[in-house]
């Protein structure tokens, strides 16, 4: 906890500060970002491999990375103000399991258990970008909102060619903001 308080701090001042977080988030940071990002931890495997791609201020990635030591995450952002924050954020947080990778997702040739983006773009843009980073069996957790079903209506085809095996849309947490989630194996 105290790890997330620290990251909630660094948000709150040098993510404002930076234009990374805008300055009506700070009364919702924990519950629509940070906890909005921890709920769906429980379907991320022990040990994974993680992409976080797009990930400007570092949400899921950070927020993973620092509830879960066991897993390896890369945070990949085309960005370089973005980056110079996650590096000094990676540095301050004493987080050795994070790796920042400033690139564009089709840049990187890597692949990852696990995938996962928040408010990068429209799903079928993101699996073009995100699904040749998914490994054989792995899975992209695109962290969505209320139109995440028109949007897996809209994209299916394309997911699937991109090599999709299942499509499906889950709500994570309870109580405050629900995450949406489309669940998107390979």
């Amino acid at each position: 906890m105290p790890l997330a308080e620290q990251y909630a701090d660094l948000l709150a001042s040098e993510g404002v500060t930076r234009g990374l977080i805008g300055p009506r988030e700070l009364p919702r940071l924990w519950e629509r970002h940070i906890m909005n990002s921890a709920v769906v931890l429980p379907r991320v495997p022990e040990g994974a491999t993680v992409a976080d791609v797009g990930a400007g201020a570092g949400l899921p990635g950070l927020v993973w990375a620092i509830a879960r030591p066991d897993l390896t995450v890369s945070l990949i952002e085309p960005l370089l103000r973005r980056t110079t924050f996650l590096d000094e954020a990676v540095l301050a947080l004493g987080l050795n399991n994070v790796t920042v990778v400033r690139a564009r997702a089709e840049d990187v040739s890597e692949t990852f258990d696990v995938v996962t983006a928040r408010a990068v773009a429209p799903l079928d843009r993101l699996g073009r970008w995100c699904l040749p980073l998914v490994r054989r069996g792995g899975v992209l957790l695109a962290l969505k909102g209320r139109t995440a079903q028109d949007e897996v209506t809209a994209s299916t085809a394309t997911l699937r060619r991109l090599g999709a095996t299942t499509i499906v849309v889950t709500t994570y947490g309870t109580e405050g903001v629900p995450t949406t989630v489309v669940e998107v194996t390979k």
